[in-house]
């Protein structure tokens, strides 16, 4: 009996001592040092690109503050806000580990939605379409105002779309009295608009003395004058000065060269599309191309810019702002592609 109770003390501190030895369950492991940014596209199409970075993180789920949910592995998620205005959004996202633990972190995004309220895609080869647009013909007061050399028509050799693309050509030529003619086409009493963003897509003519222009001018013109209606230059050019791009207001005290404004050196104006924009509110008006911010104008009640205004493409020649002709000048077109107006 004795031997037996020396073996079972044995095995009894045999077991105890194995017990003792066993190897505890590892810590679980949570994501730490959450990092949420977003970039807001500045197209006003309410898309929003999300980045989320986290350590030890497998998944993250947004919640992107108005019903909707998505989960991504690799934090970036792409979203359209739809609803049109400006808003502001809390968006939440929780980084998982593989533990299942979570870390959460919120922030404030603001979207501006707009719709679209007219639009030309210059998809009917032909002349522009009737409905939304007309024309100044001829060579207007002391050449619209600035001296200009041409004469504007409606005729197809000066304003046609063929293949998607409107085409305002200026020409050397005798016409009427004039050296070259051209178009100045405009959607007065047609369409006009408040408050919104205008997009034109528009490659540039090329050579001295060449003035393209896409603007805009008060609907009440006729009773108020210039530059008492207002106005708004969304683009312009000269060709003696390639790839500078002109954004100008004018207004009471502030005409001719004395516009609110400021330009913007881009690169192939001349050779490619390049997108032109103004967004205008009862705040501010903000000059864009290529969605890149160069001028931003501060608005208040007391401006000719808080009513209608319509649209106006011409393509002059010469004058006070295009300056001296090119002799070898023989013809040259300004392409637009689109012109689109969105209402915020």
């Amino acid at each position: 009996m004795k031997y037996i109770s020396v073996i079972m003390m044995a095995l009894l501190i045999s077991i105890a001592s194995c017990g003792k030895n066993e190897t505890k369950p590892a810590a679980k492991v949570a994501p730490s040092n959450l990092v949420v940014n977003a970039v807001v596209s500045a197209d006003s199409s309410g898309a929003v690109t999300f980045t989320a970075v986290a350590e030890n993180a497998v998944t993250y789920d947004y919640d992107f503050g108005n019903g909707t949910y998505q989960t991504v592995a690799n934090g970036i998620a792409n979203y359209s806000y739809t609803v049109v205005g400006h808003h502001s959004y809390t968006v939440t996202v929780t980084a998982k580990s593989a533990d299942g633990l979570v870390i959460s972190k919120s922030i404030q995004v603001a979207v501006n939605v707009s719709a679209l309220l007219w639009s030309d895609e210059f998809n009917t080869d032909g002349p522009p379409d009737p409905k939304k647009w007309g024309y100044d013909i001829g060579t207007g007061d002391n050449g619209w105002g600035n001296a200009e050399a041409q004469y504007y028509t409606n005729r197809p050799e000066n304003v046609t779309v063929a293949n998607g693309i409107l085409k305002i050509t200026a020409i050397k030529e005798n016409y009427a009295g004039s050296a070259y003619t051209s178009t100045r086409m405009l959607t007065k009493d047609k369409f006009s608009f408040k408050y919104g963003k205008i997009e034109v897509s528009a490659k540039l003519p090329a050579g001295g003395g060449t003035w393209p222009a896409i603007w805009m001018l008060g609907s009440n013109i006729t009773t108020a004058g210039w530059p008492a209606c207002g106005e708004i230059d969304i683009m312009e050019h000269k060709g003696n000065v390639p790839n500078k791009i002109y954004g100008t207001l004018h207004h009471p005290n502030h005409s001719g060269a004395n516009g609110d404004g400021s330009t913007l050196m881009i690169t192939n104006a001349t050779t490619a599309f390049h997108k032109y924009a103004v967004d205008w509110s009862p705040t501010l008006i903000r000059f864009y191309v290529d969605d890149q911010l160069f001028y931003t104008f501060t608005n208040t009640g007391s401006l000719p810019f808080n009513q209608h205004f319509f649209v106006i493409f011409n393509f002059a020649i010469g004058g006070n702002f295009g300056g001296a002709i090119d002799p070898a000048f023989t013809s040259a077109s300004m392409e637009v592609d689109y012109i689109r107006v969105y209402k915020n």
